[in-house]
């Protein structure tokens, strides 16, 4: 995966945040580095993403907006980010620039043709994208398109990424968001790179249904191997 793709344009158009804000989301940020320094991460299916050349067969993953936190520490590479436009969207993207990422803004709402198309750019320079197809406002667990018509327009394969946190902080937002407590144990599946090759991005849209399915069948999976069942290899990413 490339590390040196510039971030694009949007990532810069940014909403202004008041100094509370900032400062609470730098103490977050300490707090979140040292918080994660106690959890133990164990990741499954990733050999072939590590195994790729760098900076070449990226990939969009879609992840669900909850478990976000956990996810993005333990993936741990650089990666693009959509964000929603909105200043809860700020906040995020500042959140994900402290784990390396960077966002790139716009939502099925709101700047998403433009999002899209800079998210395609970023993709054949060689860098992956990731999606939470449920954001920014929901509901939760449902499935907006636009990872779908990304990946089909880039001629790249979607690779879902689950998690299971044994030990958590459940928020009482619309996504349920996930904060993994002191030493918690938080596993990671990423799923099997699946193409949407469809012949008109429409096509390609209608899908929805069909890969929230699939990210639906990995969290029951990831929760499974969290508890020992089934035979995949599993890696520590951190401890």
């Amino acid at each position: 995966m490339s590390t040196t793709a510039p971030a694009p344009r949007s990532e810069w158009a940014t909403v202004q945040l008041d100094w509370r804000t900032r400062a609470a989301i730098k103490l977050g940020g300490v707090v979140m580095r040292l918080l994660g320094l106690t959890w133990r991460v164990r990741v499954h299916g990733r050999e072939w993403l590590n195994g790729r050349p760098k900076g070449t067969q990226p990939v969009v993953y879609t992840l669900w907006h909850g478990q976000m936190l956990p996810l993005l520490w333990a993936h741990n590479v650089r990666t693009g980010v959509i964000i929603s436009e909105h200043r809860d969207g700020e906040i995020i993207a500042r959140i994900v620039a402290l784990f390396g990422n960077f966002g790139v803004r716009g939502s099925s709402s709101r700047g998403g043709t433009r999002a899209l198309l800079e998210s395609v750019k970023v993709v054949k320079q060689g860098t992956d994208m990731a999606f939470t197809p449920d954001g920014p406002r929901g509901p939760r667990h449902s499935f907006a398109p636009g990872a779908l018509m990304l990946a089909n327009r880039a001629e790249v394969p979607i690779v879902t990424i689950t998690g299971h946190v044994d030990r958590k902080w459940t928020l009482r937002s619309w996504d349920a968001f996930e904060i993994p407590k002191p030493f918690a144990r938080i596993t990671v599946l990423f799923g099997t790179p699946r193409r949407v090759e469809d012949e008109h991005i429409r096509d390609a849209a209608d899908r929805t249904a069909e890969f929230a399915q699939y990210m639906m069948n990995d969290l029951a999976r990831v929760g499974q191997l969290a508890h020992g069942g089934g035979a995949d290899g599993a890696t520590a990413e951190r401890a």
